[in-house]
């Protein structure tokens, strides 16, 4: 078996009911490595063609990486792949934050779920064991309630929850997965199909470190960048997060803005990262084993935009997405946009975007108030935008239309299908791809 591997991949039959662990050679390991390798091979392997990616064929699986587990910054990733909703075709998203080393520490490189549970359960992994619990009274929940119910249920403040959250359930099709309530596998929908297998949630709790071949080396390595972490070129991502780019981005054109018809916005240092630490941040956090601390945790307790640093802060894509895009230069609105998101396991990229779009749609006259619920739906409406991310969180009025994504929503509306910016369904990231060439191919 290679190094920081176990050997060991979970498999959940959701229909029947059980689990059962599959041991997997070095061969394999050195082919597929993890993540999003490993998680396309079982999702070919295990998902018919033509296969509905809300129906119980499609596979959903959660992988780890080599390094996954690691005292060594940045590696506490988990890739989620199955067939998108959002796209017809594979989709894979990427989060970070603790569940990832847990999961290596529960005993296991990756879980492969299939089928469909006839009513809400929860997956229950600990010390190399699993098993599926009941979650009837964990659906329709915030994923912060879940998180901590979860963990009062088990006694243990130290579970790792990642999940889908109620707009998922809805069928909201960009559906997250979130794990520690603030951190997003946003892309895709692979909440969506989470929650199409009546799947609410997989917690993990381990003991288990992975063998690594020299951890002295290793220990090393990881005293080594934490003592020069200081005057390394991504201190600045510490200080300010991955919103510390926003101006740059800006100042080279390459910030959306009004639905992509700019790339530079008026408003872009009222949303940067600068202040943001200036003004809300209430504190860095970080994940496994890292010592970048580019987590935001942000607080507002004044005003008409509320927001519980239990759900984090927005990244550079949310501030983006929810905020040039629309034109919005509230940093509070924007906030309180993003922890809706992670209430109720939402892509901010696809839900911002989605709402741009119908903004440009409102002030082109494509659509008026009599469509949107009687929001006034204009670049700029910080409350527009707020209510609107809500209203596609419940999956209410003119947030179930949009909750399909701006594509679907002009092919059900019959109307700015010429403002769409997405690619096979799915809402660009974002970055201009007249400035960042590399997206054009992406």
């Amino acid at each position: 078996m290679p190094y920081g591997f176990h050997g060991k991949i979970l498999h959940v039959d959701l229909a029947a009911g059980k689990v059962e662990v599959e041991e997997r050679g070095e061969t394999f390991y050195r082919k597929y490595m993890g993540g999003s390798a490993m998680g396309a091979y079982y999702l070919l392997q295990h998902t018919p063609p033509g296969a509905d990616p809300l129906g119980p064929e499609n596979t959903l699986s959660l992988t780890v990486g080599v390094i996954t587990g690691a005292p060594i910054s940045g590696q506490s990733r988990v890739t989620a792949t199955a067939k998108s909703p959002v796209t017809d075709l594979v989709g894979d998203s990427q989060s970070g934050g603790f569940w990832p080393a847990e999961l290596k520490a529960a005993g296991f490189d990756g879980i492969v779920i299939h089928g469909r549970a006839s009513r809400p359960v929860y997956l229950w992994v600990h010390d190399g064991e699993a098993e599926l619990r009941d979650a009837v009274h964990l659906w329709g929940q915030f994923t912060a309630d879940v998180e901590d119910a979860i963990r009062d249920e088990m006694g243990d403040r130290r579970i790792q929850v990642i999940q889908c959250g109620p707009a998922a359930e809805k069928g909201v099709r960009f559906g997250a997965l979130i794990n520690g309530a603030n951190r997003a596998n946003g892309r895709t929908g692979m909440g969506t199909v989470m929650a199409s297998k009546n799947l609410k949630a997989v917690a993990v709790r381990g003991r288990s470190r992975p063998e690594l071949a020299d951890p002295e080396a290793v220990r090393a390595l990881a005293k080594w960048g934490a003592d020069h972490f200081e005057e390394s070129d991504i201190y600045g991502l510490g200080l300010l997060g991955t919103a510390e780019v926003l101006l740059s981005q800006d100042k080279d054109g390459g910030l959306p803005t009004r639905n992509w018809s700019s790339g530079t916005f008026e408003g872009a240092r009222a949303i940067s990262g600068q202040a943001m630490a200036d003004t809300i941040l209430k504190e860095r956090d970080t994940c496994f084993g890292c010592v970048v601390r580019c987590k935001r945790v942000v607080e507002v307790t004044e005003g008409p935009f509320p927001v519980d640093p239990r759900y984090g802060g927005p990244e550079y894509e949310t501030l983006s997405t929810m905020g040039s895009y629309c034109g919005v230069s509230d940093l509070a609105a924007i906030s309180r946009a993003n922890q809706l998101c992670n209430m109720y396991g939402m892509d901010t990229i696809s839900c911002g975007a989605t709402v741009a779009w119908a903004m440009d749609c409102f002030e082109r006259g494509l659509i008026s108030p009599e469509d949107t619920d009687g929001i006034e739906l204009r670049f700029g409406n910080a409350e527009a935008l707020v209510q609107m991310v809500e209203r596609i969180g419940e999956r209410e009025g003119f947030g179930r239309v949009l909750g399909e994504g701006s594509a679907r929503a002009a092919e059900t509306l019959g109307v700015g299908q010429d403002l769409v910016v997405a690619v096979k369904n799915h809402e660009l990231p974002a970055h201009m791809p007249q400035v960042k060439r590399s997206l054009a191919l992406i």
